[in-house]
């Protein structure tokens, strides 16, 4: 898994040269044509990922760049702070902040159209998928940027966590663990007070391994969005801690 490590890492600059040999349709296709000119080549490396995961990858990173910019043009205007959110959430190299400009800056035109490019980037993976909760916190990180989730804001995060899949409950544990500083640990795992430890752990040893580094690159997250954006593992041991601590007692 280690090997695939620089083809992910080029990603970026990819998107507007070259990937996986897939060529993209849909509102990805669209979008890449219009700020590149031309569909993605194939690029011949014994690094080359398998296609489908290639793939994943590859649009997920478009659809990290075009919900983000339009998460921050939702309140009408987009801000210096949403910007930096951005940046600090999401990797890439020096030389390819153009590139990466450049599709931002044709996707924050407008917040319309961003109910499409979710849904093709749901269609990548299955529904509820940790890759795409990872994506849901990030743009609560940058709606909450600027000190504030307006109601246009919240309308768009709730209609993007409908389209990947997640339920009314799942959608109130994310925006809880993004808005406030103390978490329901029985909320974190998805079960009560009245759950007994031995599936309390089950379900903490699911959702761990569903969380895992790891499992996330496998199922289409690049590696390098990883090392700044999965807080969701930590959040699921630390709920596990929290509450093994209080049935012992």
């Amino acid at each position: 898994m280690r090997n695939c490590n620089k083809q992910i890492m080029s990603i970026w600059g990819k998107i507007i040269g070259s990937a996986s040999g897939f060529a993209f349709a849909g509102p990805i296709g669209g979008l890449i044509g219009a700020v590149a000119g031309h569909a993605i080549d194939k690029v011949p490396s014994k690094d080359q990922l398998p296609e489908e995961i290639a793939v994943k990858q590859i649009g997920f990173t478009i659809g990290v760049i075009v919900l983000s910019a339009k998460m921050a043009k939702a309140d009408g205007k987009v801000t210096k702070d949403e910007i930096i959110a951005f940046k600090k959430k999401v990797n890439f190299p020096n030389n390819e902040i153009k590139n990466v400009g450049r599709l931002w800056d044709q996707a924050k035109k407008t917040i319309d159209g961003f109910d499409i490019y979710a849904k093709q980037i749901a269609s990548l993976l299955e529904a509820k998928s940790p890759v795409l909760e990872e994506l849901l916190n990030l743009l609560f990180f940058i709606a909450k940027a600027d000190g504030i989730i307006s109601s246009s804001e919240l309308i768009y995060l709730k209609k993007v966590s409908t389209i990947f899949g997640f339920t009314d409950d799942h959608f109130d544990r994310i925006y809880s663990s993004n808005i406030y500083k103390t978490i329901n640990p029985y909320q974190v795992l998805g079960v009560t007070k009245f759950t007994p430890l031995e599936e309390i752990k089950k379900k903490w040893k699911i959702l761990a391994i569903n969380h895992h580094p790891d499992n996330l690159v496998s199922k289409g997250l690049p590696e390098d969005f990883i090392q700044k954006s999965t807080s969701r593992l930590q959040e699921i041991n630390n709920a596990w801690d929290i509450i093994q601590q209080k049935k012992i007692r």
